[in-house]
This record gives structure tokens, C-alpha cells and sequence, in this order.
């Protein structure tokens, strides 16, 4: 540590509300403890939850940085007690629990993945939280498997774009919905195989019809609220649905007969809360079934716009827009 500088560039929520509170601050380059490495920040991508922590609807878990930024991409610049395996300037990317907006970051070293030299520096910031929640949540908590049915909501956001490459990578046949024409055309681009409209068509009876009656095998749901009870009107028997956010809001009314006649499994899940432990060994999990892909170059994360470090603000007011397609990163 001792060449470092003392001081750092980070941006902090000064108070909840919107994009305009992200503001620039000065604080302390923070220093690893066991386990943790220091991270010279390259990239941090933007994430859903970093809005909703700035509303002051999502406060960080106790211990973890009060700063935004869920994921970050960088080279390491310093090493806690009990890190093997890794050198000063090694270039890793890493799933965080809060701090990525920031020019130093520190991160777990058992949630950090080497970056290949196949892949950029940007792209690798942009994979961490995607791709720890849908491999999760689609292939643990959902358990897919190839020739397997999956309707995705959201499919031109950050997680959509992820869960799209990622099934057909595994063998999915991959429904989506999107808000327009263009957003079902940018899916479709990126590999899935149906596109439905939401604002133009029911997508109940656009499953049901792409189905042959039959239903999908899985749903991935980030709408939550009253999409609760239509996703499940989508689901074949024995079909899995899986809630990852509320967008829509937090409470649904189903009918429970329907879960026992057709055996319907409803699980979910959320990332940040969950203990370092887990996601060391997601990480693990990740790095041997996920990243050979990435290496080999067969898996990239669909990127939408970099902005600079200083312009969080307008990073955030354009995740809010919903124009972007993919991930919005911030450049360090």
C-alpha cells in the first residue's frame, strides 16, 4: 500500500433521490482485509440496484461500502492476509457488495474472475452481476436444462440480454418480451427465438400459441406484482417460476390450486444480502461451467453506453429512460 495514494474519486449518494444526488466525493482508498484484494478500478457497471439504493429503497447489507456499484473491473494493486493465487497488476473482475463507483475498490478475492486476454477491460465489468444472477437463477434455483422452454421478461435489459446468451449457450429455446418493436428486433439480434410486445400483444396467449398449447418450462420474472399470476397461466406442468425483482410491485394474488394441480414450483432470489460464502462458491461454480465460454469468446455482454466516472448522474437518468439495450458501464 505504501505507493498509493491516500485519497480517492468516488461517487456517493448525498442524499435519496434521483440522478442528481450521485455526486462526486473525496475518500479514503479503503485497505483489504483477509480474503480481500485492493482493485485499481478500470470499469463499474450500472445496475438496477444501484437505483433503487439511490432512491433509499435498498440499503447496502451491514459492512458493505455505502457507495454505489454492484461490479467492477480492474487490476490488482494490494492484498489482504490469506490471498493465494494472484500478483500486483493481475486483471479481475469481481461481484461486490457496494464501492464500485469509485477508483479504488475493495472486493473478495474468492468473488473475483480473471479477465482472459480475449476480453476487455469494459466488457468485463459488465458481467459480474448478470451473470452471478442468472446462472443462479436459472440454472441452480430453476434447474434448466437443454431442450428446455424459458419466457424472460425485460429482454433488451442488462439481465434479459445475459439470460438470452447464456440459454442459448445451454441449449434453451428463449422467449422474451420487450416494450416496442425495436427493443423485440435488438432481442431477437442477440439470439432469442421469439419476441413478444408486450404493450401490443397478450404474451399469455403469445406463449400459449408459440407453445402449441404446451406453456414454457421456466419464467424468469422481474416484474413480479400482477405479472405473477399471467406468468403462471404461461407455465407448463411442473413448471418453475423464478422472481428475481418487483418492478411491478411486491405482492400477487395466484390462485393455489392451480400451483398444486399442475405442480408448479415458485422460488426466487436476491444477490447482495446473500453471504460471501455463497457467492465464493457461485464464483467457483460460474468459473468452471461459464468462463471457458467467455475465454473462447463465445460469451459477451451485450454493452450499451460507457459514460465517465463523473457522470453517474447521467448514467442513471439514462438506465431510468429504458432506452438502453444491455449494460450501461462507467469508465474509471
Amino acid at each position: 500500500m505504501a505507493d498509493l495514494p491516500k485519497i480517492m474519486t468516488a461517487i456517493e449518494i448525498s442524499a435519496p433521490g434521483g440522478p442528481e444526488v450521485l455526486v462526486p466525493c473525496q475518500r479514503p482508498v479503503p485497505v483489504p482485509g483477509p480474503g480481500e484484494v485492493l482493485l485499481k478500478v478500470a470499469y463499474a457497471g450500472v445496475n438496477r440496484p444501484d437505483v433503487i439504493q439511490r432512491k433509499g429503497l435498498y440499503p447496502p447489507p451491514p459492512g458493505a461500502s455505502d457507495l454505489p456499484g454492484l461490479e467492477v473491473s480492474g487490476t490488482v494493486v494490494a492484498v489482504g492476509d490469506g490471498v493465494d493465487g494472484t500478483e500486483i497488476g493481475a486483471r479481475y473482475c469481481a461481484l461486490v457488495s457496494g464501492g464500485g463507483y469509485a477508483e479504488y475498490c475493495l472486493a473478495r478475492f474468492d468473488q473475483c474472475l480473471a479477465v482472459p486476454a480475449t476480453l476487455d477491460m469494459a466488457q468485463a465489468a459488465a458481467f459480474p452481476e448478470t451473470l452471478f444472477t442468472v446462472w443462479h437463477n436459472v440454472f441452480e434455483r430453476a434447474y434448466a436444462r437443454d431442450g428446455e422452454t424459458i419466457l424472460i421478461h425485460g429482454g433488451t435489459s442488462g439481465i434479459g440480454t445475459m439470460a438470452i446468451k447464456l440459454g442459448k449457450l445451454f441449449g434453451l429455446m428463449v422467449i422474451v418480451t420487450c416494450g416496442s418493436d425495436e427493443k423485440c428486433n435488438s432481442a431477437k439480434a442477440l439470439g432469442a427465438d421469439h419476441a413478444i410486445n408486450y404493450n401490443d400483444a397478450d404474451f399469455v396467449e403469445e406463449v400459449k400459441t408459440l407453445t402449441e398449447g404446451q406453456g414454457v418450462h421456466i419464467v424468469l420474472d422481474m416484474v413480479a406484482g400482477s405479472y405473477v399470476a399471467r406468468n403462471l397461466q404461461c407455465l407448463r406442468e411442473d413448471g418453475r417460476h423464478v422472481t428475481i425483482a418487483v418492478q411491478g410491485g411486491m405482492v400477487a394474488e395466484i390462485n393455489m390450486a392451480q400451483v398444486m394441480m399442475r405442480r408448479l414450483t415458485l422460488t426466487g432470489s436476491t444477490l447482495r444480502p446473500r453471504s460471501a460464502q455463497f457467492k465464493g462458491l457461485l464464483a467457483q461454480e460460474i468459473h468452471a461451467n461459464v468462463w471457458p465460454m467467455v475465454a473462447e469468446g463465445r460469451l459477451r455482454p451485450e454493452m450499451d453506453k460507457l459514460f465517465a466516472l463523473a457522470d453517474a448522474a447521467a448514467a442513471h437518468a439514462h438506465m431510468e429512460s429504458g432506452d438502453h439495450v444491455g449494460k450501461i458501464v462507467l469508465e474509471v
